[in-house]
């Protein structure tokens, strides 16, 4: 990697990671904010629905903005909506129960523009000698953010009652996302690409011995644990301590273990351990979810989170880089790099989906904690589904400089 684009990975790294604080101080209490004004699991859902529907359309449409014009204004929009966002929060107040369905449309566009333009660029300054390692940092700035962000904000609305510390919260994210954009222009425009292919990702998974259909299937399992997961585990914090210092306390504590295992992972973890490191990690997860079968209640769960933050590394790393990899086997799959960034987040929203109208579904029928517990076993499995399709094309990495 030339010393230029050494630099522009540095910034994409600053730019992603104020951006990732900004979410993590506003994000980690948006679902008890709703649900303090409204105490419904299924409302979350559907909330958490609108997101992944425009994640995945605003991907889709936003793909052809990103490869035939800037895609540094996409990424740049991304941001700015994320804090248009907090601004419609803090316009609503406590009517924002009643637009579940516009603010979730709001935040999943946000989410979709930022992130696509950022995955293309983050693949356009990487190559697979180097991916792993800068996976690893984007995990340790998360973490690192994880820390700080939660437990800032979590002492923030203890600190003012009611909903002013919410408010106080919310101003600050809104700053930080204006300076993550003021940082991006730093960022070179990067080169135009071809005529953007609308139906590319349906057919690279109709081709037969697409190295791309099990990646598909891996990452439709890992978003059926993420769907669900990525809100219910703050909720539970939230219910079972009714404080949000302890939210913080519990966002603080698994974010400093994540923040060493994904250093150690960034620093050690090499492409040929991928097959036995994703297999271990799958089962870890399922394994530090059994506690919850015991009780539920703040201990079990921290030992839960706990134990996933020192173990998601071995399952995220892998399917990170082998569909990145993909991208960059020949100079045609790099010349579709954003269809095929596209199909990676498609299958993710697939996975998300799914997951959260099972999670729905079940909840109409009975919303006791016994069922939340065994359902998250169920949904928390899913991992282990992504290893068994993806596992032929780990095994044929032998070393790190291998390709598929």
């Amino acid at each position: 990697m030339r010393g230029s684009e050494r630099g522009q990975a540095a910034l994409l790294l600053a730019v992603g990671g104020l951006y990732l604080l900004a979410t993590v101080l506003a994000g980690t209490f948006l679902n008890v904010y709703l649900w303090k004004s409204r105490q419904n699991f299924a409302m979350i859902g559907w909330f958490t629905v609108a997101q992944q529907i425009a994640v995945g359309l605003s991907f889709w449409l936003g793909g052809k903005w990103v490869k035939e014009h800037n895609k540094m204004n996409a990424l740049r929009l991304g941001i700015a909506v994320s804090g248009f966002f907090y601004l419609l929060v803090l316009w609503l107040q406590g009517e924002t129960v009643h637009f579940i369905w516009p603010l979730g449309g709001v935040l999943g566009l946000s989410i979709g523009l930022y992130w696509l333009a950022f995955n293309i660029v983050f693949f356009e300054i990487t190559d697979v000698s180097n991916r792993d390692f800068y996976n690893g940092w984007m995990g340790l700035l998360g973490s690192l953010t994880g820390i700080a962000g939660p437990w800032v904000s979590g002492w923030m609305i203890s600190r003012w009652q009611g909903g002013q510390g919410y408010r106080m919260v919310f101003i600050l994210s809104l700053c930080i996302y204006g300076v993550a954009a003021v940082l991006s222009f730093g960022l070179r425009k990067r080169p135009r690409g071809e005529a953007y292919l609308w139906l590319e990702p349906w057919r690279e998974l109709t081709r037969r011995r697409s190295p791309w259909r099990p990646v598909a299937a891996a990452l439709v399992f890992q978003g059926i644990r993420e769907g669900v997961f990525s809100f219910l585990i703050g909720l539970l914090v939230y219910i079972a301590a009714q404080e949000e210092s302890k939210l913080g306390q519990f966002a603080l504590l698994t974010s400093a273990v994540s923040l060493i295992s994904y250093y150690a992972a960034g620093r050690w973890f090499k492409p040929r351990a991928r097959l036995g490191g994703m297999l271990a990690g799958s089962l870890l997860l399922i394994a530090f979810l059994l506690p919850l079968l015991w009780k539920v209640n703040f201990t079990t769960l921290l030992i839960m989170g706990i134990g996933t933050s020192l173990c998601l590394p071995l399952y995220m790393l892998p399917m990170l880089s082998t569909s990145f990899d993909l991208m960059g086997v020949s100079e045609e799959s790099a010349a579709k790099r954003v269809e095929l960034v596209v199909l990676r987040e498609l299958s993710l929203m697939s996975g998300r989906l799914l997951g959260l109208l099972i999670f729905i579904a079940v909840l109409s029928q009975s919303q006791s904690l016994r069922t939340i517990t065994l359902l998250m076993l169920v949904l928390g499995a899913a991992p282990l589904g992504s290893w068994v399709v993806v596992r032929g094309l780990l095994s044929s990495k032998c070393s790190q400089n291998e390709q598929y």
